[in-house]
């Protein structure tokens, strides 16, 4: 089960508090902290919704920069002989480095 919601490109970790039985979401990935909560999923999601266009509508009245969702552009620095291990993986399955690693890491995070 995913405990995350996305909505324009933002995402938030979705948790559910028992005592006080709701939903609850933090938006991930940006400098402040935008929180939400709902009742129900449907509740939760336009909470969801109306937080992310809030938190937009904010940032333009301020004339800030709100953080932007994630570019796709990721630099590592890892050991030489992981990037070998990888590369050879990589060619082995007829694959690109990007392609195989982006597979890879979208296994990492679906599995979590």
């Amino acid at each position: 089960m995913k405990n995350t919601m996305t909505y324009m490109g933002y995402a938030a970790r979705i948790e559910f508090d028992a005592q006080d039985r709701i939903f609850f979401g933090r938006l991930a990935g940006i400098r402040d902290i935008i929180t939400f909560h709902g009742e129900t999923v449907n509740e939760l999601e336009a909470a969801f919704k109306e937080a992310v266009d809030d938190y937009l509508a904010t940032c333009a009245k301020r004339g800030e920069e709100p953080n932007k969702p994630y570019s796709g552009k990721l630099t590592l620095r890892v050991p030489p002989s992981v990037h070998a291990a990888i590369a050879t993986a990589a060619e082995t399955s007829g694959k690109s480095l990007n392609k195989w690693v982006t597979e890879v890491l979208n296994q990492a995070a679906d599995a979590r």
